[in-house]
């Protein structure tokens, strides 16, 4: 027997979580595709957020324009292929 529990929202504001900093003494080619990573992940739930669902949609004027928006510096080429991926493989 499935039982269904309704919570109510929280009144009190969101509060991000605190940063913790990246361990030391790896390649510095880790950290860089790991802040790519992280930044593209950004870009793509503020596309998904904005209505852009399709990766063809998502172009790189559209992510570069959004990164502005979002007061991120403009993304690489590779960023925003990683932008369309995680958009493809999030449905």
């Amino acid at each position: 027997m499935a039982l269904a529990v309704i919570r109510t929202p929280s009144l009190e504001p969101w509060k991000p979580l605190r940063r913790q900093p990246l361990p030391a003494g790896r390649p510095r080619e880790w950290y860089v595709s790991h802040n790519r990573r992280l930044k593209a992940m950004r870009l793509a739930i503020a596309l998904l957020d904005a209505g852009v669902y399709i990766p063809s949609k998502a172009t790189n004027t559209k992510i570069r324009t959004t990164a502005t928006a979002l007061g991120i510096h403009p993304p690489s080429d590779t960023t925003c292929r990683m932008v369309r991926t995680l958009i493809r493989y999030g449905r």
